[in-house]
């Protein structure tokens, strides 16, 4: 039998700026840092899978991008959507898409850190 994978496992956005980026994600987000976190990266204790800001991988130039991963969708699971999405509204986080609903609850897209687009779904 081929060997597989069984799905994602650990999730994490390049940032020039680590400390900022986790700020935003602690500030905007509720997110809270785990216990500890490897050097270059903040960790948070999300589940089910682990989400990080990290330093560029060698070969990586974030200045060379259009936006930064362009392509990727990054959904994050909330209790409510829209009531986060007018708290970063009322915050001034730029919303790419307004508030919907769709068959996995309301969603909307805002611009995280360092200019990732990033969708919230839920509640």
């Amino acid at each position: 039998m081929p060997a597989t994978i069984e799905g994602p496992d650990f999730i994490a956005l390049q940032v020039r700026d680590v400390e900022a980026a986790a700020a935003f994600c602690e500030t905007h987000l509720g997110l809270r840092r785990a216990p500890a976190s490897p050097p270059g990266a903040v960790v948070f204790t999300t589940a089910p899978i682990p989400f990080a800001v990290r330093e560029p991988l060698p070969g990586v130039d974030l200045d060379d991008a259009a936006r930064p991963g362009l392509g990727v969708a990054l959904w994050f699971r909330t209790a409510d959507a829209q009531a986060l999405h007018d708290q970063l509204a009322a915050a001034g986080v730029p919303i790419l898409s307004p508030p919907q609903d769709s068959p996995f609850g309301r969603t909307f897209t805002f611009i995280g850190p360092e200019g990732y687009a990033l969708t919230a779904h839920g509640g």
